[in-house]
């Protein structure tokens, strides 16, 4: 399955290394990098090892997780770029998560001014969100994607069959943006999107479900590319979900975005509720749906003050000013809904005695 976007070509496909030898062929005679850490470098490279142009290339490995989401991280990359070579016209392979997408986008789109790159996103969540849209950054002060810049890969290659290599916290963690994309879409989508038991869903089904959540996601993305308006309906659960998330980033207790998400979701479905009218029924059976696969997260009164100056962080508020996305209904957005740390708080309450 070909989608063809107006920044970048986006296939859906089981036979990777076939795809990829045909998008190879747009830069013949150019010098190629693939980006990898540990785990796709032991799990996923092989799948495209013997394609020629990638015996040829140049690897970088960086080290997993979101602490090497960081500056540091990207310097060595493009020590590596330079001292194996690379020049405006060469290439960089993001074979990986969504950290892996996240900075070797950054790192290529802000090497000699920006060269090209194609992410082959190896995990459900990168496959429906990290690898499309063109964010691409790094983690900075503890604070998630700080820094970063808006560029487009040339090329995403999605292959679910990756998906057999992940265990079941990263497949729900895909999920969690799966079912943000439907919500603020369609209620159609959503009731259909549900009606599957991920754990259970085969790679050809998923493909279909990732494409379809694909095409929402880029439809927001080409209405809007640098988020100035409608893009921002992406950010629903996001506010609540970047500030659970930095909460537990590099801790013992740290959890994944797509679980941050999920909870998200909740806490900005309950201000929905009360400043939008967001139907009650609806929310506790979404609450009910998601509490029932996502493990509610625990924190105490004394973290109330850090949450909240961490939702004050998130890139979408200006100013004093903490914005939320919210909805009114299945695919009736409410972007720049202006929320005060008293609501937050009776919302941090509410999810409390959840």
């Amino acid at each position: 399955m070909k989608i063809n976007t107006d920044f970048s070509t986006i296939y859906i496909s089981t036979e990777l290394q076939k795809v990829l030898t045909k998008v190879l062929k747009d830069f013949q005679n150019r010098k190629i990098f693939v980006l990898v850490d540990e785990n796709t470098k032991k799990h996923c490279l092989p799948v495209i090892a013997n394609i020629d142009q990638i015996k040829n290339s140049e690897l970088i490995e960086i080290e997993s997780g979101e602490k090497n989401k960081s500056l540091k991280t990207v310097e060595f990359v493009w020590k590596t770029l330079t001292t194996k070579g690379a020049d405006r016209s060469s290439l960089l392979i993001n074979l990986g998560g969504g950290i892996i997408g996240d900075l070797g986008g950054f790192a290529a789109s802000t090497f000699k001014r920006g060269i090209d790159f194609i992410n082959i996103p190896t995990t459900l969540l990168s496959q429906v969100d990290a690898s499309v849209g063109g964010k691409t950054g790094i983690n900075f002060l503890g604070l998630k994607n700080e820094i970063g810049v808006f560029n487009h890969p040339k090329y995403v290659i999605i292959d679910s069959s990756f998906n057999r290599t992940l265990d079941k916290r990263n497949i729900l963690s895909g999920w969690a943006e799966m079912l943000k994309h439907v919500m603020i879409f369609d209620e159609k989508d959503w009731r259909n999107l549900i009606s599957y038991d991920i754990k259970q869903t085969g790679f050809n089904e998923l493909n279909q479900l990732i494409a379809r959540s694909v095409s929402i996601k880029n439809y927001f993305v080409e209405k809007d590319p640098k988020e100035k308006d409608v893009r921002k309906a992406l950010n629903f659960g996001h506010t609540f979900g970047h500030a659970f998330e930095s909460l537990y980033m590099n801790t013992e207790n740290e959890i994944l975005h797509g679980e941050a998400v999920a909870h998200g979701i909740i806490c900005e479905l309950y201000l929905s509720d009360k400043i939008c009218n967001f139907s009650s029924k609806k929310l506790n059976k979404i609450v009910s749906y998601l509490l029932n696969i996502y493990t509610k997260l625990q924190f105490n009164e004394a973290d109330y003050e850090k949450i909240i100056d961490l939702t004050g962080h998130d890139k979408k508020n200006e100013g004093l000013n903490i914005n939320f996305t919210l909805l009114e209904d299945f695919g009736k957005i409410k972007i720049n809904q202006n929320c005060d740390s008293k609501i937050i708080t009776e919302t941090l309450n509410w999810y409390k005695n959840l």
